[in-house]
């Protein structure tokens, strides 16, 4: 089973120490593997692998992130705040 994942995706843990936690999409590895970042505890020089058969995939894209990654001035900060003020929604 093929997941459409893609980077800017927004992942939430379901398995491992990290359950619960939100996290965005910043490399698809391939059909089973992703990187994932949340600013806080994995970092953009320091991205979480983790198979995707561990993760609950939300349909939410954020597109900010895809341009800010492509042109490389993406940081930490900013992913933090994005992810706080998904989870206070």
């Amino acid at each position: 089973m093929a997941l459409d994942i893609s980077v800017g995706q927004l992942v939430e843990s379901k398995q491992g120490r990290d359950k619960g936690r939100l996290y965005f999409v910043i490399e698809v590895i391939d059909d089973n593997y992703l990187k994932i970042v949340d600013g806080r505890y994995r970092k953009l020089n320091n991205p979480k692998l983790k198979k995707n058969k561990h993760l609950i995939v939300y349909k939410y894209k954020n597109n900010d992130i895809i341009e800010k990654l492509d042109s490389e001035t993406l940081d930490d900060i900013s992913i933090k705040k994005i992810l706080k003020s998904l989870s206070r929604d």
